[in-house]
């Protein structure tokens, strides 16, 4: 179950304020800030999901990485038992 990801309508027009500024400069294209919020939600739909789950298995990564250095941590912290004590 999949829930969409919701911006603030502060983040809806700083993203928006970017595409617009994109369309402008690059494109020459003056548009509105209904219109970015559109573009917003179309390649929000489109790809979205592709830079969600680059951004999960990023996390991932770091987590078993950091789960990998706690392993080494308490592994340096064992000592040795000696047979015959």
């Amino acid at each position: 179950m999949t829930k969409p990801i919701q911006f603030s309508k502060d983040e809806r027009t700083a993203i928006g304020g970017r595409i617009r500024d994109f369309f402008n400069k690059e494109l020459d294209q003056d548009i509105s800030q209904l219109q970015a919020e559109m573009v917003l939600e179309f390649f929000g739909g489109q790809i979205g999901g592709w830079f969600y789950n680059r951004g999960l298995a990023d996390a991932q990564a770091v987590v078993t990485a950091k789960a990998e250095d706690i392993a080494d941590a308490i592994y340096a912290l064992e000592r040795e038992s000696g047979a015959g004590r």
